[in-house]
């Protein structure tokens, strides 16, 4: 007997806290604390949701949810003109090495 599963369990955001209450970790964008809820999803149909225990924070910009204790502080701080743009990545704007073929932050091609 052969059995195929397709499914698994996602986290969507059920309620925005705080906008832009630190920077994701990921991608290094503006991310907000967030209430968010568990789905099952069985053959991509949602079957069964249930609430995160904590608030989390929520990247718009690559759809992360990860805890807050781990969020960078946000900054207003902009690119400065000083620095070559050969330095930074051309995606999320973060100083990288000129060596580097990927951005280490967000991993695109440089």
């Amino acid at each position: 007997m052969f059995f195929f599963f397709v499914g698994g369990v996602d986290q969507q955001v059920r309620q925005v806290l705080k906008s832009g209450a630190g920077r994701c970790i990921r991608c290094g964008s503006l991310a907000d604390l967030v209430e968010y809820e568990k789905v099952l999803k069985v053959f991509f149909v949602p079957v069964w949701r249930w609430p995160g225990k904590e608030p989390a924070m929520y990247c718009d910009n690559c759809s992360l949810v990860f805890p807050r204790d781990y969020s960078l502080p946000p900054t207003d701080e902009k690119p400065t003109a000083s620095l070559p743009d050969v330095l930074r990545c051309y995606s999320c704007s973060r100083v990288v090495r000129p060596e580097f073929r990927f951005c280490p932050f967000c991993g695109a091609s440089l």
